[in-house]
């Protein structure tokens, strides 16, 4: 039988050999045949890796890139279910970018105070979270307010 063993693919596809066997086990690539209990692949499946791994690199999970393989009808094209997915994953990195935005804004205005201990940093964000949250019955944010909180304590 003319293949490749799994130290040549792995090679060959510029990944360890422990992610082929990885992949083989989440379902992202089919048993190989085997001879004296080695794996035995066809030449054809780099072709498949190296979607598997524009798949990583795009952001998509196993589980997602087995659905991607797998988990469409089979009539489905390749790039109809690309789209669909990159649709998804788009809208997921977009409620990421927000939240790490937020994340920035909170690092870059938290803690310019003049407290000397944190015991101080905690009693001045408790009485301003009390004013507050007595001025605002309904609050939209807790980060949001706490973020105007911290910025007005450093101008």
């Amino acid at each position: 039988m003319v293949g490749l063993m799994i130290g040549e693919l792995a090679r060959q596809a510029g990944i360890a050999a422990s992610a082929l066997r990885y992949y083989e086990k989440a379902g992202l690539l089919p048993q190989p045949a085997r001879v004296s209990k080695r794996r035995i692949y066809d030449a054809n499946i780099l072709g498949r890796i190296r979607i598997i791994l524009l798949a990583r690199d795009a952001g998509f999970s196993v589980s997602e890139t087995r659905t991607f393989l797998n988990g469409f009808p089979a009539g489905t094209t390749p790039a109809l279910r690309w789209r669909q997915m990159a649709r998804q994953k788009i809208a997921e990195l977009d409620q990421l970018s927000e939240r790490v935005a937020q994340m920035k804004l909170i690092l870059n205005a938290s803690f310019h105070c003049e407290c000397r201990r944190l015991e101080d940093c905690e009693r001045l964000v408790a009485a301003k979270n009390r004013c507050i949250a007595e001025s605002k019955p309904k609050r939209a944010s807790a980060s949001k307010d706490l973020l105007q909180r911290l910025r007005s304590k450093r101008g």
